[in-house]
């Protein structure tokens, strides 16, 4: 089977200093828009069990707040399903500043909906912006792709993840402490930050795309539908990107459940919630930012994918049993290596398909995450609720990792069908 060779393609960038600025102010914003997500995180079931009290409903459990959070997720995916597509298209027809600072300042106004919210209706409101406008990371892998050589693709996507990281210390860290004072007042932070990165954005983002590169907008490829029969014709592709589902599937199981179960499983307040998140993030920076660039350079991203995924199975068993926090911080520090499959895959992904389609792959990425995203978070966290009731006939909080242990163990056959169609790693590393 001959190997999967991509479209003869110029680079964007000018230079390699410019490349490195863009790459920079992209980062940042990514960074500002996940400090915005981040602070809401270790609050929303406080919020969610206010607001229900408020409106009569009364005193609801954490099972019963996991389960309207869910619901919240669900909804969120939801509408980025159909989303993503859209904002791919028209980062490819129309650049990706325009879209990338138009989704940040949507995401804006879902947070002061959401900090205003006076019923558990409202949240759903805030949810189904904030779904439509929070496809913008599709946009964000688009701009890097227009910037960065093939072979430097996986590890540039890592960086992404280096910046949720880092956005990920900073926001649940303020959202722990804000929510201390207030449920609601993480969400006027958030707001302010995504404000903060629209501004910023404006003055210091450039265009990634030359306008003689962009493609024109077709409305029947921008839809998940669309975009996904487009890439049927590039079997490898579409075997990446179903790969790609299934880690995010069982990865899902973290931000779904995580502020439920550990006050379950390990007794922890709000503030120390926040203060895990944030170590995660601190863990999730390192693995991405730094370790994934050593690791893929040395052994390439096919080894990377087999020994991450590896690694997350084993993550997820280790914590539906962890016995306490201890232990929990302890696995923590693994999950810094535990999550470089999906980088793999998407770098592999764009270095098969032309730069006209990266907005186009993205969306048809993150449509396909989506799916997942309003899949697993009703599944999730309906599983931690019911095997947390008082009638449950087995009392164990960590069943969503178990089940997240299983899901990730299918990633193996869409990506060695990927493997058998002709993908291989950009420096031909590996094999």
């Amino acid at each position: 089977m001959t190997d999967i060779v991509p479209p003869s393609e110029t680079n964007t960038s000018p230079s390699a200093g410019g490349s490195r600025r863009a790459l920079a102010f992209i980062l940042i914003t990514v960074g500002i828009d996940v400090v915005g997500l981040g602070i809401i995180i270790p609050v929303l079931p406080e919020l969610i069990r206010e607001i229900s009290e408020s409106n009569g409903v009364g005193l609801i459990t954490l099972g019963d707040a996991a389960l309207v959070g869910g619901w919240l997720l669900f909804v969120y995916a939801f509408m980025q399903f159909f989303s993503a597509p859209v904002l791919g298209g028209l980062s490819d027809r129309f650049g990706r500043r325009p879209v990338l600072l138009l989704s940040l300042f949507a995401l804006a106004i879902d947070y002061v909906i959401m900090a205003l919210a006076p019923t558990l209706l409202w949240l759903f409101v805030g949810r189904i912006l904030s779904g439509m406008a929070g496809a913008s990371y599709v946009t964000a892998y688009a701009y890097i792709a227009d910037i960065s050589p093939k072979e430097k693709r996986a590890a540039n996507f890592g960086l992404v993840g280096m910046a949720f990281g880092v956005g990920l210390v900073i926001g649940p860290a303020i959202g722990g402490l804000l929510g201390t004072l207030d449920p609601r007042l993480p969400f006027w932070a958030a707001a302010a930050f995504c404000l903060l990165g629209v501004v910023f954005g404006m003055f210091v983002l450039p265009e990634s795309l030359a306008p003689e590169k962009r493609r024109r907008f077709e409305i029947k490829r921008a839809n998940p539908i669309g975009t996904l029969r487009h890439f049927w014709g590039l079997k490898p592709v579409l075997m990446l990107i179903v790969a790609g589902a299934i880690l995010e599937l069982a990865m899902q199981v973290y931000p779904s459940v995580w502020p439920y179960y550990t006050p379950v499983q390990f007794g922890w307040s709000t503030a120390q919630v926040g203060i895990s998140l944030a170590v995660f993030g601190i863990v999730i920076a390192i693995g991405e930012g730094l370790i994934l660039r050593v690791v893929l350079a040395r052994y390439g991203e096919h080894r990377v994918i087999i020994g991450s995924t590896l690694l997350s199975i084993a993550c997820f068993a280790a914590f539906a049993i962890a016995p306490n926090g201890t232990v929990g911080y302890m696995i923590m520090v693994l999950t810094a290596v535990s999550g470089f499959g999906n980088s793999g895959l998407q770098g592999l992904a764009s270095n098969a398909v032309g730069e006209s389609e990266q907005g186009e792959l993205n969306g048809a990425v993150m449509s396909a995450t989506a799916i997942v995203a309003f899949i697993a978070p009703p599944v999730m966290t309906g599983l931690f609720a019911w095997f947390t009731r008082d009638d449950a006939p087995l009392y164990l909080p960590g069943a969503p990792f178990v089940l997240a242990a299983i899901i990730c163990a299918l990633t193996f056959w869409p990506y060695a069908r990927a493997r058998q169609l002709g993908i291989r790693d950009a420096a031909g590393l590996g094999d």
